[in-house]
């Protein structure tokens, strides 16, 4: 073959993981001359040589590409060969919509950790080592094309050693935007929160500290986090007390994968996802307890050592593996796993600014170890679970965002889906590429609504989405639904929460449906003014029909019967026993004082919204088994429930499920049922986990017997199961298993998580499909709110 010349268009994410250097080196190897450079779109090639060379650099470049090279789409140009010589890497350019993708920030690679470790290495110990295959990269990119001076890097000029490395093809670190070394890179202090440094290498001086007890503030890649030894229980009760969160557990941080194994019970995939390089926090199963010696003032369990306000009446334990070089340092200077939660207060996001960290945290921490490298964009921990050997989003955050989801339709349309209320995200999407948030927090206070806002605005200009329909939840009080509201120039698409529920799991398997949703959560605002949280939708991406759903009963004070589960207790009982609720039954003992005037309120109605939640039945459950009364966080009593359940018990209470699902009516699983089997079975002595995991069993029995129902109804033969309810792993592989048993295709989340995070996505996918039907690409579906 002749010489040849051909101009190379690479999308995906390809800024930032090194895609520049790669190219240089392959066309290099092949003898090929040319260019290489990033612009809005992506990263731009010309190669010239022997046509047998041109074809070998094309095939190479999506199979040989960096690790964190994402390759969406290559397309080639022949030219005319101009007998160029050499191959350069050409200066970046401006301007030209944006389509290139931003990588997540990822966790410090092989390479870097050696040279972390050795002594004769000019980083030796330095907490900010990275090269192109590793380090910060969202949460500090303020601006594409992904070069330095539009990250929070360029306030730091970099050294000769760095610059030579940097301007070298050869070196691991060319064009590595975040590079730096001790001479010419950001610096760590250890502060009081007077702001008086601390003496000493401030490293050595945390690990000290920390090890004596002390809570230390660090600041990690999107934002400060509180640390503790993990095997202190006055450590640990004392950041618990100080930062007002009762219960819920914190994460554990584990020098690496044997120290993560003394904590909890691994299998393969778990393994694989806690040293993955997103890094996430784990959800793994604690080892079993032992009786331990005293440490630090406390006794711990040899099998899992860890002090027991870690992670109260849980059996889960939140592991992560240190991420940055920061904190491979730190855990060796502390010698044992460390808490590592959010730095905020409760219910606020977490802080990232450092003024604003040594404020607020102030009361806190005793300590801030912090550095002078600006965070850009604040980004929690990522949260997973395993399920089936593949991982189950609970909190998409660093490591994931800004990645986008790639969808099988198009948006004729630039879309904004801004979210629900709890566990907020937002979704931009354009083209074939929908651009899921990172975890925003829950939007109830000003601070997380301020966060909500700036983030959006970030995602807006990096992606170039200039949003023309803007999705929203149908509750009118969400701030998210009053933030669409208030947009102007924009088309407003309403999208009811349990169908954005089942079009997240339909969009995240990329598949356009009919399915049977099945959408159990704590609630959601229904099309008839009821609140919603156990329902059964036939349903695609377009449009949906209320096929079914769980018993309705009342909620006695609304929202307090959200922090209150003993007041779903007393409506279920109420429902169950037609008013001849057992006296004798301790939930009602704990309360006798309010116990009628809350039954009085089911009654009325007053203040009192109906509701088919399944979140609901569960704190229900919870408080009739004496596991919760009251709750300190979202879903507490649920989450408890799940943990008391025996996993190996296999009887389930029997639910009737009333109705046939088709066009008369929806159909309704009978909860009252399993009220009463769990009220006999406690009065009959039997063990609270043998009727929890009785009464998901039955759940899910009632739930598959629906599904086979509407099947009957309709010839549809896949399931979508989604809500936060399906966090629940016992309930998801009851009901997934039971399904897949009587023939049903099943669809659950794995790139989203089934809650409220993941409703953005699913907002989005329903405002693409109505946009599409409207321009006629595809057949209306014949459903309907």
């Amino acid at each position: 073959m002749g010489l040849t010349r051909t101009r190379v268009r690479v999308e995906g994410i390809v800024q930032g993981v090194g895609f520049r250097p790669f190219v240089h080196a392959l066309a290099g190897r092949l003898g090929l001359a040319g260019l290489v450079g990033n612009d809005a779109a992506g990263v731009f090639v010309e190669v010239e040589g022997a046509g047998e060379a041109v074809e070998r650099f094309l095939d190479a470049l999506a199979r040989e590409a960096p690790p964190l090279a994402v390759i969406e789409r290559v397309t080639a140009t022949p030219l005319d060969p101009t007998g160029a010589r050499g191959f350069a890497i050409a200066p970046s350019r401006a301007g030209g919509e944006r389509q290139t993708l931003v990588s997540p920030d990822t966790a410090t690679c092989a390479d870097c950790l050696r040279e972390l470790a050795d002594p004769a290495d000019r980083r030796h110990r330095y907490p900010f080592i990275n090269c192109t295959n590793c380090g910060p990269r969202f949460t500090i990119v303020r601006d594409v094309p992904y070069d330095r001076p539009a990250t929070t890097m360029a306030g730091f000029a970099m050294c000769a050693d760095c610059a030579r490395e940097y301007h070298d093809p050869a070196d691991r670190r060319f064009h590595a935007q975040p590079v730096c070394c001790p001479a010419c890179g950001p610096a760590l202090r250890l502060l009081a929160p007077s702001g008086l440094a601390a003496d000493g290498e401030p490293l050595a001086a945390a690990g000290a500290r920390l090890r004596d007890g002390a809570v230390v503030a660090v600041k990690g890649l999107g934002g400060y986090h509180l640390a503790a030894d993990a095997a202190c229980e006055p450590a640990v009760a004392a950041l618990r007390a100080r930062k007002h969160r009762e219960d819920k557990p914190f994460a554990v941080m584990a020098a690496d994968l044997e120290a993560a194994r003394a904590l909890c019970l691994l299998d393969p995939a778990e393994a694989a996802m806690l040293a993955s390089p997103r890094r996430p926090i784990v959800l793994l199963r604690r080892r079993p307890e032992r009786s331990g010696e005293p440490h630090g003032g406390a006794r711990v369990d040899r099998g899992a050592p860890v002090a027991s306000s870690v992670a109260p009446a849980n059996r889960s334990l939140g592991v992560l593996l240190p991420y940055t070089p920061l904190h491979h340092l730190l855990l060796a200077e502390v010698g044992r796993p460390i808490v590592l939660t959010s730095g905020n207060v409760s219910d606020e996001p977490i802080a990232y600014l450092d003024d604003e960290a040594m404020e607020r945290l102030a009361g806190i921490a005793d300590w801030f170890l912090v550095h002078d490298r600006p965070i850009h964009v604040r980004a929690d921990d990522s949260v997973v679970r395993g399920f089936r050997g593949r991982e189950l989003p609970l909190r998409r955050s660093r490591g994931f965002a800004p990645q986008p989801l790639p969808l099988p339709w198009p948006f004729p349309r630039h879309v904004l889906a801004c979210g629900a209320e709890l566990k907020s995200t937002f979704c931009l999407a354009k083209g074939n590429h929908a651009f899921v948030s990172h975890h925003v927090g829950d939007l109830e206070n000003y601070e997380t609504f301020r966060s909500f806002t700036e983030g959006v605005e970030h995602f807006r200009r990096l992606f170039a989405v200039q949003p023309e329909v803007v999705a929203h939840d149908l509750h009118p009080e969400y701030l998210s639904t009053k933030y669409a509201a208030e947009l102007d120039g924009v088309e407003l698409e309403g999208v009811q929460h349990h169908h954005a529920h089942v079009a997240a799991c339909l969009a995240d398997n990329g598949q356009p449906g009919p399915v049977i949703g099945v959408a159990f959560d704590g609630l959601g605002y229904g099309t008839d003014g009821t609140i919603w949280g156990g329902e059964l939708l036939v349903a695609d991406l377009e449009g949906f029909r209320r096929a079914g759903h769980l018993e309705v009963v009342a909620m006695p004070g609304g929202t307090a019967a959200i922090k209150e589960p003993w007041r779903m207790a007393a409506a279920w009982l109420d429902a169950a026993f037609g008013g001849q609720v057992p006296e004798r039954l301790a939930v009602v003992g704990r309360n006798l004082d309010r116990w009628e005037r809350v039954v009085a309120l089911a009654r009325s109605g007053t203040a009192s919204p109906a509701t088919s939640s399944a979140g609901r039945l569960f704190d229900a459950v919870a408080a009739i088994l004496g596991v919760r009364d009251a709750v300190n966080y979202e879903g507490q009593a649920a989450v408890e429930l799940e943990q008391l359940a025996d996993p190996g018990e296999t009887a389930a209470y029997p639910a009737r499920v009333a109705g046939t699902g088709a066009d008369g009516g929806p159909l309704r699983l009978v909860g009252s049922d399993l009220v009463r089997a769990v009220v006999e079975q406690l009065e009959a002595g039997v063990a609270a986990p043998l009727i929890a995991a009785r009464f998901h069993n039955g759940l899910a029995a009632a739930t598959i017997a629906a599904c086979q129902a509407l099947r009957d109804a309709t010839g549809l033969e896949t399931a979508a199961l989604s809500g936060g309810v399906f966090q629940n792993l016992l309930l998801l592989e009851r009901v997934t298993t039971g399904l897949e048993r009587r023939g049903f295709r099943v669809l659950v989340h794995a790139r989203v998580p089934p809650n409220d995070g993941g409703i953005s996505l699913g907002q989005a996918a329903v405002a693409g499909a109505r946009a599409r039907a409207r321009q006629g690409q595809r057949p209306a579906p014949g459903g309907g709110a």
